[in-house]
């Protein structure tokens, strides 16, 4: 057997020759254009310098001198293989890594993103809060993945990030239930469960993107403009649903998701809530379908009050005035 390094050993390698050949293997002659997968099996001994140095050494500013030391000593042919296989060992972890990453078994991976908009008399309909005055157009409750919630508690909400997005963020995303301009709650809450997740896509990365390429989509889709638009507007008369739904597809060309709060003891009449838009990672519009496959109920830690929004029925609907 070659020893991986010269009798000569320098005083840091203790233990002696013994030490530094004991139960080590060189890198066989493979050829150095041999496969990754071939020397993956054969530069185990990567750690070779590691194991060759002194526990207190390893963390040590002095780890890669002794380390080129090491592999100085070795035969040309037996440090090539080792880089070699190093190297290519690094690349296939890193390429495991992001197919994880991508893939469906990672915990934060989502497929598609809810544009959530609510209409606040609603919101306040179910709310046991107090409101006052409420917005009389719709305004944006959330921007949400499909799937998961709050991937990064450590990434906390910094108004800071989006101090030039205010003016906009109060009257378009205006926290309902609670009147006081500079209550920021509600936007923290956003960003911490859904914003965190919605940023492992580059568009979404920061908080000011966040925040602001969500008010984008929100003007671009002009709701308010495309109900009055089809003659749909807040009212003491009823909707049938499935009018309100055919509305908006012709419209957008796709299909979104309308949900409503339930009719009250004693009435047939549900009431009109939440109007979700769907889009891919891309921000491209897409229809929010309800196959099983692709079905999934949002949580919302938001408390509104003792009633909750469900999908709506195809039956008669209530869209209320102040």
């Amino acid at each position: 057997m070659v020893p991986l390094v010269s009798a000569a050993h320098p005083p840091w390698l203790k233990g002696g020759k013994g030490r530094a050949g004991a139960g080590i293997q060189p890198c066989r002659g493979a050829g150095f254009n041999a496969g990754c997968s071939e020397l993956l099996t054969e530069v185990a001994s990567c750690a070779v310098a590691r194991r060759l140095l002194p526990e207190q050494d390893r963390v040590s500013g002095v780890a890669l001198t002794k380390t080129r030391y090491i592999l100085h000593k070795m035969k040309p042919a037996t440090g090539h293989y080792l880089i070699l296989g190093c190297f290519c060992l690094a690349f296939y972890s890193g390429c495991t890594s992001y197919k994880f990453l991508e893939s469906e078994h990672h915990p934060h991976t989502w497929k598609k993103l809810f544009l959530v908009h609510h209409w606040p008399v609603t919101v306040c309909k179910m709310s046991e809060n107090d409101c006052k005055d409420p917005p009389q157009y719709w305004t944006i409750h959330g921007l949400w993945p499909d799937k998961v919630d709050e991937c990064n508690r450590t990434w906390h909400f910094n108004v800071t990030e989006i101090k030039d997005l205010l003016p906009d963020m109060r009257q378009y995303w205006p926290d309902v239930l609670h009147s006081s301009p500079n209550r920021t709650q509600f936007w923290k809450h956003e960003w911490e469960k859904h914003g965190t997740c919605a940023a492992t896509v580059e568009p979404l990365n920061s908080q000011k993107k966040y925040f602001g390429r969500t008010l984008d989509l929100y003007q671009k889709l002009d709701l308010n403009s495309c109900l009055l638009k089809v003659g749909i507007k807040p009212s003491s008369t009823y909707y049938q649903m499935t009018a309100i739904k055919e509305a908006l597809t012709s419209v957008y060309g796709v299909t979104p998701k309308v949900q409503c709060l339930p009719p009250e003891e004693g009435e047939e009449v549900q009431t009109i809530g939440q109007i979700e838009f769907c889009f891919t990672k891309e921000l491209e519009l897409r229809n929010c379908t309800n196959s099983e496959a692709d079905s999934y109920v949002m949580p919302n830690n938001w408390h509104f009050g003792p009633e909750e929004l469900s999908v709506c029925n195809d039956t008669l609907t209530y869209y209320p005035a102040q």
